[in-house]
């Protein structure tokens, strides 16, 4: 999937974070909830609006409402070029600021409000899912090149 580059004027644009924990290799995937308002039912890392003075802050922020995680459980690996992912539906261009985090120990993980499920996938895996716009794109931009193929 090629991503745009020229945003629509009348476009709104929103700043994100989308936070990947990573261990034993694996990806967690979460389901997002009935109570959020988009995206209800689809699979997403962890994620919310850039809000924090930075999106590194934003996602360890994030990553300690959603799952419960404290930052010092977890070892920045890799954090991706923003990209633009426009929604034309929702007439929203999210700019997707993408981390990735390693995870030694994965116990104590506990779903917030925003999710009804988890599971742990390899990195291929995540385009099989039914997920929110762009996320095996925002995945990609956290791994080396070939991290994805298997």
């Amino acid at each position: 999937m090629t991503l745009p580059r020229a945003v629509p004027a009348e476009m709104e644009r929103r700043a994100v974070v989308t936070a990947f924990l990573r261990h034993d290799g694996r990806i967690l995937l979460l389901r997002r909830s009935d109570r959020v308002g988009s995206y209800r039912g689809r699979w997403a890392g962890v994620s919310g609006f850039l809000e924090d003075p930075t999106a590194l802050a934003q996602a360890l922020r994030e990553i300690r409402e959603e799952t419960g995680l404290p930052a010092d459980r977890l070892r920045l690996a890799r954090a991706g070029a923003p990209l633009e992912v426009l929604d034309r539906k929702l007439e929203v261009c999210w700019i997707v600021h993408p981390f990735l985090f390693d995870l030694d120990d994965a116990s104590g993980l506990r779903l917030d409000w925003e999710h009804v499920e988890s599971c742990w996938v390899r990195p291929e895996e995540v385009k099989s899912f039914e997920t929110v716009p762009a996320l095996a794109e925002a995945l990609s931009a956290c791994l080396e090149v070939g991290e994805t193929d298997g």
